[in-house]
Protein backbone atom coordinates (compact mmCIF):
# COMPACT_ATOMS: atom_id res chain seq x y z
CA UNK A 1 0.00 0.00 0.00
CA UNK A 2 3.11 2.45 0.77
CA UNK A 3 4.62 2.09 -2.43
CA UNK A 4 1.01 2.17 -4.38
CA UNK A 5 0.32 5.45 -2.06
CA UNK A 6 3.90 6.88 -3.36
CA UNK A 7 3.12 5.86 -6.89
CA UNK A 8 -0.36 7.96 -6.95
CA UNK A 9 1.46 10.91 -5.26
CA UNK A 10 4.41 10.72 -8.01
CA UNK A 11 1.93 10.74 -10.93
CA UNK A 12 -0.15 13.28 -9.40
CA UNK A 13 3.26 15.48 -9.11
CA UNK A 14 3.57 14.61 -12.52
CA UNK A 15 0.62 15.28 -13.49
CA UNK A 16 0.69 18.96 -11.71
CA UNK A 17 3.74 19.81 -13.04
CA UNK A 18 3.12 19.03 -16.41
CA UNK A 19 -0.40 21.10 -16.39
CA UNK A 20 1.79 23.90 -15.14
CA UNK A 21 5.07 24.19 -17.74
CA UNK A 22 1.88 24.05 -20.33
CA UNK A 23 0.23 27.36 -18.98
CA UNK A 24 3.75 29.18 -18.56
CA UNK A 25 4.49 29.74 -21.93
CA UNK A 26 1.33 31.75 -22.85
CA UNK A 27 1.29 35.62 -22.33
CA UNK A 28 -1.96 36.90 -19.76
CA UNK A 29 -4.22 36.90 -18.44
CA UNK A 30 -5.39 39.79 -20.23
CA UNK A 31 -8.68 42.66 -19.08
CA UNK A 32 -10.50 44.14 -21.53
CA UNK A 33 -10.44 47.95 -20.67
CA UNK A 34 -13.73 48.92 -18.88
CA UNK A 35 -13.82 52.13 -21.38
CA UNK A 36 -13.65 50.38 -24.81
CA UNK A 37 -14.37 51.67 -28.02
CA UNK A 38 -11.04 53.41 -27.74
CA UNK A 39 -11.28 54.51 -30.95
CA UNK A 40 -13.96 54.84 -33.61
CA UNK A 41 -15.43 56.70 -36.68
CA UNK A 42 -14.95 60.16 -37.22
CA UNK A 43 -15.12 62.58 -39.70
CA UNK A 44 -17.27 62.41 -42.89
CA UNK A 45 -14.11 61.00 -45.29
CA UNK A 46 -11.61 58.13 -45.04
CA UNK A 47 -12.43 57.05 -41.27
CA UNK A 48 -15.85 57.61 -41.43
CA UNK A 49 -17.70 54.30 -41.84
CA UNK A 50 -16.01 52.27 -39.29
CA UNK A 51 -12.63 51.45 -37.81
CA UNK A 52 -10.94 48.37 -36.58
CA UNK A 53 -7.77 45.89 -37.26
CA UNK A 54 -4.98 47.49 -35.55
CA UNK A 55 -1.62 46.84 -35.50
CA UNK A 56 0.51 48.31 -32.89
CA UNK A 57 4.14 48.80 -31.47
CA UNK A 58 6.13 50.52 -28.65
CA UNK A 59 9.34 52.68 -29.31
CA UNK A 60 10.35 55.51 -27.12
CA UNK A 61 7.96 54.86 -24.29
CA UNK A 62 5.14 55.66 -27.09
CA UNK A 63 2.91 53.04 -28.84
CA UNK A 64 2.43 53.39 -32.35
CA UNK A 65 -1.13 52.25 -33.73
CA UNK A 66 -1.74 51.47 -38.15
CA UNK A 67 -5.35 50.82 -38.26
CA UNK A 68 -7.64 50.08 -40.82
CA UNK A 69 -10.15 52.23 -41.43
CA UNK A 70 -13.34 52.21 -44.19
CA UNK A 71 -14.96 54.98 -46.39
CA UNK A 72 -18.43 54.91 -47.37
CA UNK A 73 -17.52 55.40 -51.47
CA UNK A 74 -16.91 51.62 -52.22
CA UNK A 75 -19.09 48.61 -53.59
CA UNK A 76 -20.55 45.76 -52.23
CA UNK A 77 -22.71 44.79 -49.00
CA UNK A 78 -19.90 46.37 -46.89
CA UNK A 79 -19.25 49.60 -48.98
CA UNK A 80 -15.85 50.51 -48.13
CA UNK A 81 -12.40 51.55 -49.31
CA UNK A 82 -9.99 50.66 -46.17
CA UNK A 83 -6.87 52.71 -45.90
CA UNK A 84 -4.76 52.66 -43.35
CA UNK A 85 -4.62 55.78 -40.46
CA UNK A 86 -1.60 56.10 -37.59
CA UNK A 87 -2.17 57.09 -34.17
CA UNK A 88 0.54 57.86 -31.00
CA UNK A 89 -0.20 57.41 -27.39
CA UNK A 90 1.63 57.98 -24.18
CA UNK A 91 -0.65 55.78 -21.91
CA UNK A 92 -1.71 53.10 -24.42
CA UNK A 93 -5.58 54.22 -23.86
CA UNK A 94 -5.85 57.82 -25.59
CA UNK A 95 -4.46 58.11 -29.20
CA UNK A 96 -3.43 61.26 -31.47
CA UNK A 97 -4.46 60.49 -34.82
CA UNK A 98 -2.79 61.57 -37.69
CA UNK A 99 -5.12 63.83 -40.11
CA UNK A 100 -4.71 61.76 -43.16
CA UNK A 101 -4.31 58.32 -43.71
CA UNK A 102 -0.45 57.22 -44.12
CA UNK A 103 -1.23 53.98 -46.90
CA UNK A 104 -3.69 54.43 -49.29
CA UNK A 105 -4.55 51.79 -52.15
CA UNK A 106 -2.88 52.94 -55.44
CA UNK A 107 -2.14 49.54 -57.29
CA UNK A 108 -5.08 47.65 -59.49
CA UNK A 109 -4.70 44.61 -57.14
CA UNK A 110 -5.58 47.29 -54.14
CA UNK A 111 -8.97 48.28 -55.51
CA UNK A 112 -11.73 49.01 -54.75
CA UNK A 113 -11.45 47.15 -51.80
CA UNK A 114 -8.34 49.02 -50.61
CA UNK A 115 -5.45 48.13 -47.94
CA UNK A 116 -6.98 45.97 -45.24
CA UNK A 117 -5.58 44.69 -41.77
CA UNK A 118 -2.15 45.81 -41.37
CA UNK A 119 0.65 43.99 -39.22
CA UNK A 120 4.03 45.83 -38.36
CA UNK A 121 7.45 44.61 -37.17
CA UNK A 122 10.33 46.96 -36.81
CA UNK A 123 13.68 45.25 -37.63
CA UNK A 124 16.66 47.43 -37.24
CA UNK A 125 15.75 50.73 -38.58
CA UNK A 126 13.29 49.98 -41.08
CA UNK A 127 9.45 49.33 -40.61
CA UNK A 128 7.76 46.17 -42.23
CA UNK A 129 4.10 46.61 -42.94
CA UNK A 130 2.03 43.18 -44.53
CA UNK A 131 -1.31 43.82 -45.30
CA UNK A 132 -4.18 43.01 -47.53
CA UNK A 133 -4.64 44.09 -50.66
CA UNK A 134 -8.03 43.65 -51.53
CA UNK A 135 -9.24 43.91 -55.40
CA UNK A 136 -12.61 42.66 -54.83
CA UNK A 137 -12.75 39.71 -55.24
CA UNK A 138 -8.91 38.24 -54.13
CA UNK A 139 -7.56 39.51 -51.18
CA UNK A 140 -3.36 38.91 -51.62
CA UNK A 141 -0.97 39.48 -49.10
CA UNK A 142 1.12 42.78 -50.01
CA UNK A 143 4.18 44.49 -48.70
CA UNK A 144 5.89 47.32 -47.73
CA UNK A 145 8.75 49.48 -45.79
CA UNK A 146 9.35 52.43 -44.57
CA UNK A 147 11.69 54.35 -42.04
CA UNK A 148 9.33 56.93 -40.61
CA UNK A 149 6.10 55.32 -41.06
CA UNK A 150 5.06 58.53 -43.10
CA UNK A 151 7.19 56.99 -46.62
CA UNK A 152 6.58 53.72 -47.94
CA UNK A 153 8.30 51.52 -50.28
CA UNK A 154 6.10 50.04 -51.59
CA UNK A 155 7.13 45.88 -52.67
CA UNK A 156 3.60 44.60 -54.04
CA UNK A 157 2.42 41.25 -53.47
CA UNK A 158 4.56 38.52 -51.30
CA UNK A 159 3.01 35.34 -53.06
CA UNK A 160 2.44 36.53 -56.59
CA UNK A 161 2.39 32.56 -57.41
CA UNK A 162 -0.35 32.06 -55.04
CA UNK A 163 -4.58 33.27 -55.05
CA UNK A 164 -5.95 34.46 -52.15
CA UNK A 165 -3.37 34.82 -49.16
CA UNK A 166 -3.86 37.19 -45.76
CA UNK A 167 -2.18 37.63 -42.71
CA UNK A 168 1.13 37.95 -42.90
CA UNK A 169 2.83 38.05 -39.19
CA UNK A 170 6.96 38.63 -39.91
CA UNK A 171 8.87 37.10 -36.73
CA UNK A 172 10.88 40.16 -35.22
CA UNK A 173 14.11 38.52 -35.61
CA UNK A 174 16.39 36.38 -38.13
CA UNK A 175 16.58 32.58 -37.41
CA UNK A 176 19.64 30.49 -38.42
CA UNK A 177 20.07 33.12 -41.50
CA UNK A 178 16.15 33.40 -42.52
CA UNK A 179 13.66 35.73 -41.20
CA UNK A 180 9.95 33.93 -40.97
CA UNK A 181 6.49 34.91 -41.24
CA UNK A 182 3.12 33.58 -40.36
CA UNK A 183 0.07 34.11 -42.66
CA UNK A 184 -3.45 32.25 -43.97
CA UNK A 185 -6.98 32.93 -42.81
CA UNK A 186 -8.07 29.13 -42.77
CA UNK A 187 -5.28 26.99 -41.83
CA UNK A 188 -1.74 29.03 -40.86
CA UNK A 189 0.92 28.49 -43.30
CA UNK A 190 5.39 29.72 -42.84
CA UNK A 191 7.32 31.31 -45.44
CA UNK A 192 10.98 32.45 -45.11
CA UNK A 193 13.20 34.89 -46.52
CA UNK A 194 16.69 35.52 -46.57
CA UNK A 195 16.02 39.45 -47.32
CA UNK A 196 12.32 40.18 -45.95
CA UNK A 197 11.02 41.23 -49.30
CA UNK A 198 11.15 37.65 -51.70
CA UNK A 199 9.62 35.25 -49.56
CA UNK A 200 8.93 31.13 -50.37
CA UNK A 201 5.99 29.26 -48.77
CA UNK A 202 6.55 26.07 -46.83
CA UNK A 203 3.79 23.77 -48.82
CA UNK A 204 2.17 22.08 -45.56
CA UNK A 205 0.09 24.11 -43.05
CA UNK A 206 2.00 24.31 -39.24
CA UNK A 207 -1.12 24.52 -37.34
CA UNK A 208 -4.62 23.65 -38.23
CA UNK A 209 -7.95 23.99 -37.00
CA UNK A 210 -9.70 21.44 -34.25
CA UNK A 211 -13.25 19.86 -34.91
CA UNK A 212 -15.06 20.76 -31.79
CA UNK A 213 -13.19 23.53 -30.45
CA UNK A 214 -13.29 27.30 -30.35
CA UNK A 215 -10.89 26.93 -33.50
CA UNK A 216 -12.68 24.56 -35.75
CA UNK A 217 -13.72 26.60 -38.25
CA UNK A 218 -10.47 28.46 -39.40
CA UNK A 219 -7.46 30.06 -37.78
CA UNK A 220 -5.42 33.12 -38.67
CA UNK A 221 -2.45 34.91 -37.51
CA UNK A 222 -2.68 37.89 -34.94
CA UNK A 223 0.03 40.42 -33.96
CA UNK A 224 3.80 40.03 -34.24
CA UNK A 225 4.88 37.08 -32.93
CA UNK A 226 6.97 37.30 -29.56
CA UNK A 227 10.11 35.86 -29.07
CA UNK A 228 9.89 34.43 -25.13
CA UNK A 229 12.27 31.65 -23.32
CA UNK A 230 9.83 28.89 -24.23
CA UNK A 231 10.16 29.90 -28.21
CA UNK A 232 8.06 31.69 -30.79
CA UNK A 233 5.22 32.87 -29.18
CA UNK A 234 1.98 33.41 -31.64
CA UNK A 235 -1.79 34.92 -30.74
CA UNK A 236 -3.96 33.79 -33.28
CA UNK A 237 -7.41 34.75 -34.22
CA UNK A 238 -9.90 32.16 -34.50
CA UNK A 239 -13.57 30.54 -35.22
CA UNK A 240 -15.74 28.33 -34.43
CA UNK A 241 -18.68 26.34 -36.74
CA UNK A 242 -21.16 29.54 -36.31
CA UNK A 243 -18.38 31.64 -37.02
CA UNK A 244 -17.86 33.38 -33.17
CA UNK A 245 -14.36 34.83 -33.30
CA UNK A 246 -12.26 34.28 -30.25
CA UNK A 247 -8.54 33.88 -29.98
CA UNK A 248 -5.78 31.39 -29.00
CA UNK A 249 -1.92 30.74 -28.33
CA UNK A 250 0.60 28.80 -29.85
CA UNK A 251 4.13 28.15 -29.23
CA UNK A 252 6.64 27.26 -31.68
CA UNK A 253 10.12 26.01 -32.11
CA UNK A 254 12.90 28.57 -31.49
CA UNK A 255 14.74 26.74 -33.82
CA UNK A 256 12.40 25.49 -36.36
CA UNK A 257 9.34 28.01 -36.88
CA UNK A 258 7.50 25.46 -38.33
CA UNK A 259 7.01 23.31 -35.14
CA UNK A 260 4.63 23.69 -33.24
CA UNK A 261 5.38 22.90 -29.47
CA UNK A 262 2.04 24.29 -27.72
CA UNK A 263 -1.16 25.04 -28.42
CA UNK A 264 -3.39 26.37 -25.60
CA UNK A 265 -7.07 24.26 -25.11
CA UNK A 266 -9.31 27.26 -24.61
CA UNK A 267 -9.85 30.58 -25.87
CA UNK A 268 -8.62 33.64 -23.40
CA UNK A 269 -11.03 36.43 -25.70
CA UNK A 270 -14.25 35.96 -27.04
CA UNK A 271 -16.98 39.06 -28.20
CA UNK A 272 -19.16 39.93 -25.28
CA UNK A 273 -19.08 43.91 -25.70
CA UNK A 274 -22.25 45.45 -27.42
CA UNK A 275 -20.23 46.45 -30.37
CA UNK A 276 -18.29 43.14 -30.60
CA UNK A 277 -21.84 40.69 -30.70
CA UNK A 278 -23.87 43.78 -32.64
CA UNK A 279 -21.00 45.60 -35.00
CA UNK A 280 -20.27 45.41 -38.41
CA UNK A 281 -19.93 41.53 -38.33
CA UNK A 282 -21.22 39.96 -35.75
CA UNK A 283 -19.27 37.89 -32.82
CA UNK A 284 -16.01 39.11 -33.38
CA UNK A 285 -12.84 40.47 -32.10
CA UNK A 286 -10.07 40.51 -33.51
CA UNK A 287 -6.50 40.58 -32.52
CA UNK A 288 -3.73 42.54 -34.63
CA UNK A 289 -1.59 44.93 -32.47
CA UNK A 290 0.57 43.74 -29.30
CA UNK A 291 2.77 46.05 -27.62
CA UNK A 292 4.40 46.59 -24.22
CA UNK A 293 4.69 49.32 -22.49
CA UNK A 294 6.94 49.81 -18.89
CA UNK A 295 5.15 46.43 -17.33
CA UNK A 296 1.97 46.18 -19.00
CA UNK A 297 0.97 44.52 -22.50
CA UNK A 298 -1.87 46.26 -24.81
CA UNK A 299 -3.41 44.06 -27.02
CA UNK A 300 -5.61 45.76 -29.67
CA UNK A 301 -8.33 44.73 -31.52
CA UNK A 302 -11.27 45.03 -33.92
CA UNK A 303 -14.50 45.46 -32.31
CA UNK A 304 -16.74 43.59 -34.72
CA UNK A 305 -15.03 45.40 -37.53
CA UNK A 306 -16.76 48.69 -35.97
CA UNK A 307 -14.05 50.26 -33.16
CA UNK A 308 -10.94 49.36 -32.01
CA UNK A 309 -10.59 47.92 -28.79
CA UNK A 310 -7.80 47.05 -25.81
CA UNK A 311 -6.75 45.09 -23.16
CA UNK A 312 -4.03 44.37 -21.08
CA UNK A 313 -1.70 42.62 -18.94
CA UNK A 314 0.26 43.44 -16.54
CA UNK A 315 3.66 41.43 -15.32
Amino acid sequence: MKSLSIFIFSALLFISCNTNESVDWQLGPFVKYEANPIITPQGDTWEAKDVFNPAAFADNDQIYMLYRAEDSTGVGVWNGTSRIGLGISDDGYHFERHPDPIYEPLDEFELPGGTEDPRIVKIDDTFWLTYTAYDGETARQALASSTDLLTWERHGLIFPQLGWTKAGAIVPTQINGRYWMYFGDTNIWAAWSEDLINWTPIEEPVMTPREGMFDSRLIEPGPTPVITDHGILLLYNSADDDLVYRTGQALFDINDPTNLLERSDDFFMEPDYELEVDGQIPNVVFIEGLAKLGDTWFLYFGMGDSGIGVATYQE
